[in-house]
């Protein structure tokens, strides 16, 4: 059976880390090495907003030894990530510049609902345990660096998730600036950290019954298995965490230190984490805590091999993703039924049509989610709901989107309703290449769209096919429909305008 070797290095915000795998449809996938190296690069990234250069020396000397092992062990490929402190320091590019011509290596800088969702995928992908606990309602808990990402579950669907500004590295350095006592300073963290959660309940938690808590992350798995004295635990009740928090926060550094055998600056950084957990677990009184051992390195093989077809992940991350945009779409009131018919209209033309638009399942998916949040700026303006959906998209996270593509939806939504402008007149972050794929997926949005002007769901029995350079629409509906032929005709000029094909919206003989 063939095995495919596969390196994924993660510069985070404390370390470096690489993981070596072997991938295969027999053995799954197999961790071979891993190796870490200590980086601050998350102190100078948040507080600073920049890495420095003495910094950037130590991480190009530990890549160009990371690619030394990996080509001891003759990888196949490998994949190069950064995550928050990347994203928060403003000479970022400059730096992976710098990497890239040092030591040949291109790093991708996760967005955080990229980096988050990667790590879902790595809990995922032990599919016997995850599938079987988010049957009730369960917390996805995603402690990181600069940030926490909080997901609710429910009867195996994913209710929402949200993006919370606590991360071990930034509450760490807030605090250090203070000249307080060690007990004022574990004070001080409850109260940074009780405000959001707060809010995060207020807001989603609610009345809503959590049984489950998953937590991730590296050190909160090291401390509990050291505080327990197991070196394979993944579960523990509730109740044992709550008794492991306050002996950690009743111990001073040093002693911790030595107790876990690790440095003091390790230990500084499990603290603000072990604090999120905590305050979480008062506000949900789950019942059981599952502790995975799991890393982003993992999440990245596990997606590598999913999209390669190496390994088969049972659970539906596509579905996921949807859910978290519906979700989005209900908090702001758009109307259900018709975005359900505009969701699948738009994928009906888009599948009929592969020979013209040349594109795949991932633009698929972005039509898709634009379908569904088109029209949620009307929660706040009336009058130009364009210009409020695009506002509302970029300012939330869609776990499992980059940047670029939420910006991508952004602007099939905005023109959607605006005139849509060349590419030298357009004001954005969008690449040439991105910004054609918005224009092809805008012109389907619009004509799909006019099929449902009165929001009545009048055309029923759809059925989308090409003939004689003819993108022909056929409805058996006994409505009238004037009002959509009318909208459809103006909306078909611009599609003829990007496709050369000339849609038509017929219906039966018979029928009005």
């Amino acid at each position: 059976m063939a095995v495919t070797r596969y390196g994924v290095i993660n510069i985070g915000s404390h370390e470096l880390n690489m993981e070596i795998y072997d991938i295969s449809a027999a053995n799954g996938i197999q961790k071979v090495d891993q190796i870490r190296h200590m980086v601050p690069l998350g102190k100078d990234a948040y507080s600073e907003k920049s890495i420095s250069f003495q910094v950037l020396d130590e991480i190009c000397k530990v890549l160009q030894g990371f690619m030394d092992v990996m080509n001891g062990y003759r990888v196949n490929g490998y994949a190069a990530i950064a995550t928050s402190a990347f994203r928060e320091a403003e000479n970022n590019t400059i730096v992976l510049d710098q990497i890239r011509v040092r030591t040949g290596i291109e790093v991708k800088v996760l967005s955080n609902s990229e980096q988050r969702y990667i790590y879902y995928k790595a809990v995922a992908s032990r599919q016997a345990n995850f599938n079987k606990i988010i049957e009730k309602g369960t917390a996805f808990v995603d402690v990181g660096a600069g940030s926490s990402q909080i997901s609710l579950f429910d009867k195996k669907r994913l209710v929402t998730t949200q993006n919370i500004r606590l991360g071990s590295v930034r509450l760490r350095e807030r605090l250090r600036g203070m000249d307080l006592e060690m007990t004022d300073k574990r004070r001080i963290l409850g109260e940074l950290v009780d405000n959001d959660i707060q809010t995060f309940h207020k807001l989603f938690l609610k009345d809503r019954e959590i049984k489950n808590i998953i937590a991730v992350g590296d050190p909160l798995v090291y401390f509990v298995r050291k505080m327990l004295g197991n070196s394979t635990t993944e579960w523990i009740k509730g109740e044992e965490l709550q008794t492991l928090y306050h002996r950690a926060m009743n111990t001073s550094l040093s002693d911790l230190a030595d107790k876990m055998d690790l440095s003091v600056e390790s230990v500084s950084l499990l603290l603000p984490a072990l604090t999120i957990y905590k305050r979480l677990l008062d506000k949900t009184n789950a019942e059981n805590i599952w502790i995975p051992n799991v890393s982003l390195c993992d999440g990245i093989a596990a997606d590598y091999a999913n999209k390669k077809k190496l390994v088969k992940l049972d659970h539906d991350f596509t579905e996921d993703i949807l859910l978290a945009a519906r979700n989005i779409a209900k908090r702001y009131m758009t109307n259900k039924s018709h975005t359900q018919l505009l969701e699948e209209i738009v994928c009906m033309i888009f599948d009929s049509m592969h020979k013209y638009h040349g594109l795949g399942k991932r633009e698929r998916l972005l039509l898709q989610i634009s379908a569904i949040l088109h029209d949620c700026g009307k929660y706040i303006s009336m009058s130009i709901p364009g210009e409020c959906s695009y506002n509302i998209i970029m300012s939330t996270e869609i776990i499992g989107l980059s940047h670029m593509e939420r910006e991508m939806v952004a602007n099939i939504v905005r023109f959607n309703t605006k005139e849509m402008v060349s590419y030298e007149r357009f004001q954005g972050h969008l690449t040439e290449k991105a910004y054609l794929i918005v224009m092809k997926l805008t012109a389907l949005l619009r004509l799909a769209n006019a099929m449902d002007r009165s929001h009545k769901q009048k055309l029923n029995h759809i059925k989308v096919s090409m003939k004689n350079q003819q993108l022909l629409i056929v409805t058996d509906t006994k409505e009238e429909i004037m009002l959509e032929k009318e909208r459809f005709e103006q909306k078909a000029n611009f599609f003829e305008e990007i496709y050369g094909i000339r849609p038509v919206l017929k219906q039966k003989r018979g029928v009005k």
